[in-house]
């Protein structure tokens, strides 16, 4: 089943207010795509939309070829992933609960817990490094410890498409190298991701397909070498910044100008 996914003539927002307006984009498989451009831009807004969590003003959301809209919802959740932004967990529930429920869209009437179930939801913990903290109540988690657990729960279900608002929002500067080398991973052996990161240099060096959005248009889509440029950077963040090979990865690599010294 090809899960190729992409947005036609998409206008979104909420209430009546258009965030993003008359969009169109479609997001290269097997690829880590990362969306960047500044706040109130548009990135949630097309995540939000490319996860069916609302309903486009025009325009459509096609998944392999399917309007989103037509797709039942037991479906969808087998095929796409979704870390929201932020997450509320049951309270009083547990770490290895919460993921597990990361298989909900695999169960049915008369479908019992498996040995895959079993595999899916500890190869999940083991690669966001929760295991020793499995039986621990989420609530008494810290805040990057929390986001490891949603992001194991987004493993465990297992969908080739993964759908990432901010997945590196209050982890440490070790656990976002983590998870977005764990991203990178996931890339590798055939998933597709779409994130929304903040940071450009952790988006240029992370990034196979780059799309950068401003003011809910579409300015530039490709490698991030053709997109993350002085003049973009100008144009959708107004900054002055040289770009630079990273001496890592061969990627740009961002150096903002110094202030100017009175």
């Amino acid at each position: 089943m090809s899960d190729t996914l992409a947005v036609t003539d998409l206008s979104a927002g909420y209430g009546e207010r258009r965030v993003i307006d008359d969009l169109t984009i479609e997001i290269p498989q097997g690829e880590l795509t990362v969306i960047i451009g500044p706040n109130g831009c548009g990135k949630s807004t097309l995540l939000r939309s490319l996860a069916r969590l609302i309903k486009p003003f025009e325009g459509s959301v096609v998944l392999g070829g399917k309007d989103i809209a037509t797709i039942p919802s037991r479906e969808l959740a087998r095929r796409v992933g979704l870390l929201p932004q932020s997450s509320i967990a049951p309270e009083g529930i547990t770490v290895i609960d919460l993921v597990t429920r990361g298989r909900h869209p695999h169960q049915g009437a008369f479908r019992r817990w498996t040995r895959e179930d079993e595999t899916a939801v500890r190869e999940a913990l083991r690669r966001t490094r929760l295991e020793d903290l499995s039986t621990r109540v989420v609530d008494e988690l810290s805040g990057g410890q929390r986001q490891r657990v949603w992001i194991a729960m987004a493993l465990a279900q297992q969908t080739p498409l993964l759908l990432l608002d901010e997945p590196t929002t209050y982890l440490d500067i070790s656990h976002q190298i983590d998870v977005l080398d764990l991203c990178t991973s996931l890339q590798r052996e055939g998933r597709t991701l779409v994130a929304v990161l903040h940071d450009l240099n952790q988006a240029a060096r992370y990034a196979t397909h780059v799309i950068a959005l401003a003011e809910g248009r579409l300015i530039a889509q490709g490698k991030p070498a053709d997109v993350v440029t002085s003049d973009l950077l100008r144009e959708v963040f107004d900054v002055g910044a040289r770009v630079i090979e990273d001496p890592e990865t061969g990627g740009p690599l961002i150096v903002p100008h110094a202030p100017a010294v009175a």
